[in-house]
């Protein structure tokens, strides 16, 4: 695979990943729903998986803000698998501002699959872990 290959490939799934959490923190989940496969699958701790658009889209409106919030996602590495399949592992702390300021709630590490459909990168796996 070429240089401007990867290139092109990591930038694009970062594009999705910063996508995802700057709509998830601004409770848009239309937007946040778009960028996962049809058959995408959305792994939590102590839940069930969460698979296909109409199962995220109703996970991600009942997680919709209810005050400020921050996913802080850093130390992202993107693994070119292909032309068409990538992986991303990401560490993420999750902040909400309250009466006292901002507080984190919680740190954890995401595990994303990403393929590309039909030109646009997608998330086709995100696990997520909390430590």
């Amino acid at each position: 695979m070429s240089e401007s290959t990867v290139a092109w490939v990591v930038a694009g799934v970062r594009a999705v990943i910063g996508t995802h959490t700057q709509a998830q923190d601004a409770g848009r989940t239309d937007e946040i729903v778009e960028l996962y496969a049809p058959d995408a699958v959305l792994e939590l701790p102590g839940m069930d998986p969460v698979e296909g658009h109409d199962a995220l889209r109703a996970a991600f409106k009942s997680w919709e803000p209810t005050q400020p919030q921050l996913h802080l996602v850093t130390n992202t590495v993107v693994t070119a698998r292909g032309d068409d399949e990538a992986t991303a592992t990401s560490d993420v702390a999750f902040l909400q501002r309250g009466d006292s300021g901002w507080a984190v709630q919680l740190v954890g590490h995401y595990d994303d699959t990403l393929r590309l459909h039909g030109g646009s990168w997608l998330i086709q796996r995100r696990s997520t872990t909390f430590q």
